[in-house]
């Protein structure tokens, strides 16, 4: 079978660097020119009333639909910071393939950020795959002892509702910009970072413009072989605050 093209990024609720742009229609057409099969995406705005009374050109359509557009027959959104007037954003996976099922596990920690955060798990049904295929898309805090825990608590999702011999892709913002999540999931769900084994460290994604922190990933278990993805930097600078990474998949 052919291998999957992976993509996450954080599109950074639609505007880029700084909030001094709102660039969802430029993101779309910088999504569809990777031609990925899987696209994980962080902070997607589902609604937000004031924005669209504010903002020339808001999308009103949930932002992960916009973006589907006709090129991802199916979605699924997590929908994770819900604010008082009903506005909402979250995380969101589109697929080429069909989505058996998904959930979204609430893994919110209390500490400084205030944050809620969310595992957006979903289940697809990809053609030619020996059983089904996991994807989980990932946001998580900004603090460490906030990590730790949420990366317990997937690695319990992981253990309880991944078979062990399916391929499961895992990819997001994990702001571990420590690099101390490798170690828990090599060690809890044998996941490996597609970009470090390839060149030895995870890939800087933060700032987009000027990357220095590797807190964006793409983990993978049990899949024949896997490799990045190189992107344009400079396609990307200015659509959002993370800059976007990329992997094949064969599975």
């Amino acid at each position: 079978m052919s291998p999957l093209r992976v993509l996450t990024v954080n599109i950074h609720k639609g505007f880029g660097f700084l909030n001094r742009r709102y660039t969802l229609a430029h993101l779309r057409e910088a999504v569809r020119s990777t031609a990925a099969d899987l696209v994980f995406l962080q902070e997607v705005m589902g609604a937000h009333e004031r924005h669209a009374k504010r903002v020339n050109g808001w999308e009103a359509t949930p932002h992960h639909e916009y973006l589907a557009d006709a090129l991802w027959g199916q979605f699924a959104y997590g929908r994770n910071a819900v604010y008082p007037n009903g506005d909402h954003h979250g995380n969101a996976l589109l697929s080429k393939y069909p989505i058996l099922r998904h959930e979204n596990r609430d893994v919110s920690i209390a500490g400084r950020d205030g944050e809620k955060r969310g595992l957006l798990h979903c289940v697809l049904d990809v053609p030619g795959a020996r059983q089904a295929v996991h994807a989980v898309c990932v946001h998580l805090g900004l603090g460490e002892a906030q990590r730790k825990q949420q990366l317990d608590l997937m690695c319990h999702m992981v253990s309880i509702e991944v078979p062990p011999d399916a391929a499961l892709v895992i990819a997001g913002d994990f702001n571990d910009w420590r690099v101390r999540a490798h170690r828990i999931l090599a060690r809890c769900a044998g996941l490996v970072d597609v970009h470090r084994h390839a060149h030895g460290r995870s890939a800087r994604t933060f700032p987009a413009r000027w990357p220095l922190l590797p807190l964006d990933r793409i983990y993978v278990r049990n899949v024949e072989s896997h490799r990045p993805i190189a992107l344009p930097p400079k396609a990307w600078a200015h659509l959002s605050d993370h800059a976007p990474l990329a992997a094949e998949v064969t599975l």
